[in-house]
């Protein structure tokens, strides 16, 4: 059943266009569930389509069609769940469709086709003789439903586009603010097969670029082997299995090293091999072997896209572009080529995905969660990323370019006057003042950064060197990036966090494969596993902080007290060491632990008792408050930082640190969201962390609210019932005192 589901889901997704996919999927379905006819209706405009058929009369197709309150195909989008008949025309809802000719079928079983909560279609099975469709056969009609929903949606998405003009608009989420026009640069399209056929200049380099790209398709296919190790899922599992042999050196792997022995570069090795390959087993009459040509297509497709994209992201771009991908990684934007990078485009990832995170900390406008983006065939085209309404506009008019130009001057004009303030202490209208510290990562830019109005350094994110390098990068080496990190705050504050890696931020030289990332081998848990390497990174950043008293340690993660206790050892190892070998005046510093684990909002006294400092992660906070994956589209809708029971979490975590005399930050996303900065002055909190774009709009906030009219909006906001209530009400405060700017 699995290779079954597998071949009819992959055979639609395949498909040249949305007419072809559905005469595929009732053909296959049809033969698969060996009935007698097989149709799909597709809903457009509130009406159902009659828009493929195997088994009723061609001619129907697009002509027979009816709202939701019709018909027993109207019967199951209305109700959202299957139907299951013997005998169809002794249904009240049954209604004939004479030009159709489907009055020779009784048993009917019919289900619905939904994506994210919405009706895409119906698909249909009927059979002449009176009889009802087992349970068996009616799971798996579900089932290929359910499967099929995603590449139905994209067929629709990819019918839209090529049914525009050439100027079209994509929706997807703002993921950071900001408007660009550039060119779109794709990575993680359709790779074709047909490459161009180029002799090798230098053997030897060819075949390690193969054998890189082999290496990496193989770590890939053990990953995805690896999620599927159930008792009910190894035919999944061997499916990867197959792919892998197909990378060895007696099979396909060691065809592609020989055509590149034979003179051709390896791109084009593979192209030749894969292309003559699927051309013998296309020929041959069996049709299990026939299907084997699929297999070879994707191996080979998954090499190419090694052997190609690699290239692409180190090439010398000529003028700044815009990304487009299926999800952007941390590792990915770190290393695109610098001052290149002005908008990020992607299908997948969360709003606050590390990515995203990093997109903002650029100031890189951001829109994630584009369907089939990747298949519109863009790459190369103009584009105009407006970030701040979740839009892509391609192949724009020179009428719409020359409005958006002016769009983004206004934008500028609007950040200077933020600018102009920004020497000026933020302070609310009755005195409270609110200190305003810098999230970073990056050493670019960063003292021009601290001297723009930064009280400090809130969350430095040690991790982004360590992405940035093949190896974990020495001592000597994180001394010399943590010292040129303290030089550039001058005196101010830095609070440096620990390694954080894991769930979205993989080290690509430390592969982590876990079904469920988030909750796994992450921040404290793993260096705490590695001692030699925390020993490292503290020793490194004591070392680089000798002389001086700037610096605080953060520990991410942590989630019992022993985790304190343990880095707390290996913190008092490092410091006599250091202290011992370089500097004998050296200042122990503050110790902190990242709020991020619910658990320890009701063990804070135990925890005051061990930290000097409490930093408050709202994001992940938020994600494990409501158990809701940030990078995952599904769910991304019910990740929501404004839900009064997150708000309710705050607030309890300012006034626990209140008792027990913690000094208290948040670091998290929500420090420099306008509704999220009101929310949290009138908790009380003081001190927030933020990126680097958000400080001169928040400095200029701050300074035109007044913390007694706050408090009496956070009353109202906590009693609501959800995210969108808070919004609303915090957007009408604005409204109300002259600041719609922020909205």
């Amino acid at each position: 059943m699995l290779k079954t589901l597998r071949d009819i889901t992959q055979a639609v997704a395949a498909a040249e266009d949305l007419q072809s996919a559905l005469s595929l999927l009732v053909k296959q379905t049809k033969s698969a569930m060996e009935t007698q006819c097989c149709s799909i209706y597709i809903l457009e405009e509130q009406q159902l389509v009659l828009s493929a058929t195997d088994g009723l009369d061609p001619s129907a197709v697009g002509n027979v069609k009816m709202p939701l309150t019709q018909g027993l195909v109207g019967l199951v989008a209305e109700r959202e769940e299957p139907v299951n008949l013997a005998d169809a025309p002794l249904h009240p809802r049954f209604k004939l469709f004479s030009e159709a000719a489907e009055e020779d079928f009784r048993a009917f079983l019919a289900v619905p086709i939904i994506y994210q909560k919405l009706i895409l279609g119906v698909l249909v099975v009927q059979q002449a003789d009176e009889r009802q469709f087992s349970e068996a056969e009616e799971a798996f009609l579900m089932t290929l439903a359910a499967q099929l929903a995603v590449a139905v949606r994209e067929q629709r998405k990819k019918a839209e586009v090529k049914s525009t003009p050439d100027q079209y608009f994509l929706n997807g989420t703002a993921a950071a603010d900001g408007v660009v026009i550039a060119h779109a640069m794709v990575i993680g399209g359709d790779i074709s097969l047909e490459q161009d056929e180029i002799l090798a200049e230098d053997i030897e380099q060819e075949s390690q670029q193969l054998q890189n790209a082999l290496g990496s398709c193989r770590n890939t296919l053990s990953a995805l082997s690896q999620r599927f190790d159930g008792d009910n899922e190894k035919e999944v599992q061997s499916i990867f299995s197959a792919l892998m042999l197909l990378l060895d050196d007696t099979s396909l792997g060691g065809e592609y090293a020989r055509e590149i022995e034979s003179g051709w570069c390896a791109i084009s090795a593979v192209s030749r091999v894969s292309q003559r390959y699927i051309a013998q087993f296309m020929q041959m009459q069996d049709p299990y072997l026939q299907e084997r040509a699929s297999d070879i297509r994707d191996l080979g497709q998954r090499v190419l896209r090694e052997l190609i994209e690699p290239q692409k992201m180190h090439i010398e771009l000529s003028a700044p572009v815009i990304l487009v991908t299926k999800e952007a990684t941390a590792t990915m934007l770190a290393e695109f080529p610098q001052h290149k990078l002005v908008g990020i485009v992607t299908e997948q990832g969360g709003v606050n995905s590390h990515a995203a995170i990093l997109a903002r900390a650029f100031g890189v406008p951001a829109v994630i969660g584009v369907e089939g983006i990747l298949k519109a065939g863009i790459d190369g085209k103009q584009i105009i990323l407006n970030a701040s309404r979740g839009q892509v506009l391609v192949s724009p008019t020179p009428t719409l370019i020359r409005e958006y130009r002016s769009h983004i001057s206004a934008q500028k004009a609007l950040q200077k006057r933020y600018s102009d303030e920004l020497a000026l202490p933020a302070q609310t209208r009755d005195g409270e003042r609110i200190h305003l510290y810098l999230n970073a990562g990056l050493l670019s830019s960063l003292a021009s950064e601290i001297a723009e109005g930064a009280d400090g350094i809130g969350l430095y994110r040690t991790e982004i060197p360590f992405m940035l390098q093949s190896r974990f990068p020495s001592e000597a080496e994180q001394v010399d990036v943590y010292r040129q990190v303290l030089q550039a705050a001058v005196d101010k504050p830095v609070v440096m966090r620990t390694l954080d890696v894991g769930g979205d931020k993989p080290l690509s030289y430390l592969p982590i494969t876990e079904v469920n990332p988030f909750l796994g081998w992450r921040g404290i848990r793993l260096t705490l596993d590695h001692p030699e390497l925390f020993l490292v990174q503290l020793r490194a950043m004591l070392t680089a902080s000798a002389g001086g008293d700037q610096l605080h340690i953060l520990l991410p993660m942590v989630c019992c007290l022993d985790e304190i206790d343990q880095a707390l050892v290996y913190l008092d190892q490092a410091y006599i060491e250091v202290k011992q070998d370089y500097d004998p005046q050296l200042q122990r510093p503050k110790v902190g632990i990242m709020l991020e684990v619910p658990a320890l909002l009701f063990q804070m006294e135990e925890v005051a008792k061990r930290v000097d400092f409490i930093s408050v992660g709202s994001n992940d906070l938020t994600q494990y408050l409501l158990a809701v994956d940030r990078n995952n589209p599904r769910v991304s809708p019910l990740y929501d930082c404004y839900h009064p029971g997150i708000l309710r979490a705050l607030k309890r975590a300012r006034i626990e640190c209140d008792t027990y005399q913690l000094p208290v930050s948040v670091c998290g996303e929500l420090a420099g969201e306008p509704i999220g900065v009101i929310l949290l002055v009138a908790m009380g909190y003081s001190q927030l962390s933020m990126n680097q774009g958000s400080l001169a709009k928040i400095n200029y906030l701050i300074r035109r609210v007044s913390c007694t009219d706050l408090n009496q909006l956070l009353e109202k906001a906590l009693a609501l019932t959800n995210g969108s209530e808070v919004r609303l009400l915090v957007a009408q405060y604005l409204r109300d005192n002259q600041l719609e700017e922020f909205i």
